[in-house]
């Protein structure tokens, strides 16, 4: 019996790894919005238990884990009479993406803490939408090699590179001259080293053009986001690191550019908002509609593009530096950048100082040129405890 062509598709069924956090709190947006496309079948957060509750009573997820295990209990007592099963701790949070309902994992844990679970989905065949850049960046070989091994597709979810993707639908078959990887120059662009001397974390959590997370706002400050887009893009599309160039772009109204080998290039655009990049990933190769608000050109007369300065922010340029070094040296780079954040964050070292310790643990650690998985994990190891003690001193 033939089913019928008219029927309305079931529901995408996605494990959201990192629900309380800025891109996993949009993409839940994005499911209330479309209850017809998309069900929430597991919410993972690492400790935000009041938020992770909140979330399970109103999305109603098969199951939910709370990476620390000292919440258990209070998830598991306020879930009791909501029929959702819980778990918790590191090891949960690897397994859960093994659920045969689970269409799609959206990896969105932050930093290199995604890795397991995002490694440990492709394995069990699951589509992956990756905002999870730090694993490409750690371990870009070996994820894309099981990736292909599994056939598994990687729908990437950073504005950038999700506007890479869009720029290549219907353009498989030609040959990628080169990629722009637009970036907003974030809250400090145009300052000089003495400015960023005396900068604090307050004013350097002010992104001008996107709402997100600390680390990643840190980052975008530092142009080290920038720099980790960089390394995932090599791996997302397969180029040399001659093929990619970054440009700022206060306006973030151009997401990034493809140039084709005949010169001719395309670009992604629209308003900054990271709905859009989710939602396409979860409905890739369809479009739905949305509500979101519209660009108009009139309210923005003026697009203007910059060159990075790589000196005041040598972020960007270190970035490079490990991804052409290869190996193990972009593992040390994100080791190193996530314990720098965090103690900038703490107020324990300056804005500038980051970029100088992060040097510093490159040049320190031995260099691996075909690491496994066990190298990286012991890496990853080494140089935060390395990066610790450079900042003690």
């Amino acid at each position: 019996m033939n089913s019928n062509p008219n029927q309305e598709k079931a529901p995408k069924r996605v494990a959201i790894m990192g629900s309380t956090g800025s891109i996993g709190s949009q993409a839940l947006d994005v499911i209330r919005d479309n209850p017809e496309h998309f069900e929430a079948e597991v919410l993972v957060a690492h400790s935000n238990a009041d938020l992770l509750i909140k979330q399970a009573i109103e999305f109603k997820p098969n199951a939910v884990v709370i990476g620390d295990e000292a919440k258990y209990k209070q998830v598991k007592d306020a879930l009791f009479d909501h029929d959702v099963k819980v778990f918790s701790g590191a090891k949960s949070i690897e397994q859960i993406v093994e659920m045969e309902t689970i269409d799609m994992v959206l990896a969105s844990i932050v930093g290199y803490a995604g890795l397991a679970s995002t490694i440990n989905a492709i394995k069990y065949k699951k589509a992956i939408a990756l905002a999870n850049k730090e694993t490409l960046v750690v371990a870009g070989d070996i994820v894309t090699k099981l990736a292909f091994e599994n056939a598994v597709n990687l729908y990437p979810v950073d504005s950038e590179h999700s506007a890479i993707f869009q720029c290549l639908v219907g353009e498989f078959d030609n040959k990628i001259e080169k990629i722009y990887l637009t970036a907003s120059g974030g809250p400090f662009r145009g300052k000089d080293r003495a400015f960023l001397a005396n900068v604090t974390k307050a004013q350097a959590l002010k992104h001008p053009n996107w709402v997100m997370g600390a680390k990643i706002t840190i980052d975008s400050a530092s142009l080290m986001n920038k720099g980790l887009e960089v390394i995932e893009a090599k791996w997302l599309f397969n180029l040399k690191a001659e093929q990619i160039d970054v440009i700022v772009h206060p306006q973030s109204i151009v997401h990034s550019i493809v140039q084709f080998t005949d010169g001719s290039m395309k670009a992604q655009m629209g308003l900054p908002d990271m709905k859009l990049p989710i939602q396409y990933a979860f409905t890739y190769p369809e479009r739905i509609k949305t509500n979101f608000p519209r660009f108009d050109f009139f309210n923005y007369p003026q697009l203007t593009f910059e060159k990075p300065d790589t000196e005041t922010f040598s972020n960007l340029a270190l970035a490079f530096k490990a991804m052409e070094k290869g190996g193990n040296m972009p593992c040390v780079l994100n080791a190193a950048n996530e314990i720098v954040v965090q103690a900038f964050l703490e107020d324990k070292i300056g804005f500038l100082q980051m970029s100088d310790v992060i040097a510093n643990a490159l040049d320190k650690m031995p260099f691996i040129k075909t690491p496994s998985i066990e190298d990286y994990i012991q890496c990853d190891k080494e140089t935060r405890i390395l990066t610790t003690e450079l900042i003690k001193k």
